[in-house]
């Protein structure tokens, strides 16, 4: 604003998930959406203005967050409606094999109900409003708190860091939470199949039950509070 000054309003604004903007300024239609690869055109009154050229670049930790999800076994796939060549080259940047790209909002939701119904678990990360709803579809949804609102609560989890590697410390400690409580239910189960047994027979001392479990219940809030210390 400072270099042009204050910008016209804009009416009857519409906007086309993967494929672009429209609306009236001054009383003229513009239109700003993609052409090919990673051109993007602007239209008013039916006629080619202008053509913005638009290059993504990954974040320098991503690459190491897609290798972070490969030792957890992981696959990961990259899925965009950006044009095949650049999301191709993206991948290879990141180390990512497997590319799905020029697909619009509705197709990736198409290909996460693919994924699924190959008996797959799907994760999906995504901070678009492109992405809302993949997000939902998916048995994952990993929102970036740096995205969209639409995509945050179509989510099932928000990292508030804009970081692909917090996707990878989620699963980890998502999975080491399972394990504890798994890990808390035997020892609360074998507890009671033992003494249970001896209490009916009469061969527990009522005392020594009440200590056992007052002790079993400290195992489990123990055994539970090492997660704190998950890093």
């Amino acid at each position: 604003r400072e270099r042009f000054g204050a910008l016209p309003a804009v009416t009857e604004f519409r906007s086309t998930p993967g494929v672009g903007v429209t609306g009236v300024v001054e009383g003229r239609t513009v239109s700003v959406g993609r052409t090919k690869g990673a051109a993007v055109g602007v239209t008013w009154d039916g006629e080619v203005r202008g053509t913005l050229t638009v290059a993504d670049t990954i974040k320098p930790t991503s690459a190491r967050a897609v290798a972070e999800l490969r030792e957890l076994g992981l696959t990961p796939v990259l899925l965009t409606g950006d044009d095949e060549g650049v999301a191709r080259a993206i991948a290879a940047e990141a180390g990512i094999d497997e590319v799905i790209a020029e697909v619009l909002p509705e197709g990736k939701v198409d290909v996460v109900k693919r994924l699924q119904a190959q008996g797959r678990v799907v994760a999906m990360a995504g901070d678009g409003v492109n992405d809302a709803a993949a997000l939902a579809q998916a048995d994952l949804g990993l929102a970036m708190g740096t995205g969209t609102d639409a995509a945050i609560e179509a989510s099932d989890l928000t990292l508030v860091r804009g970081d692909l590697r917090v996707a990878a410390d989620a699963i980890r400690l998502a999975r080491r939470t399972l394990a504890t409580i798994k890990g808390n239910l035997f020892w609360a189960f074998a507890y009671n199949v033992a003494a249970l047994p001896l209490a009916a027979l009469g061969l527990l001392n009522p005392m020594i039950a009440g200590a056992a479990m007052a002790c079993s219940s400290a195992f489990v809030v123990s055994n539970s509070l090492r997660l704190r210390r998950f890093r």
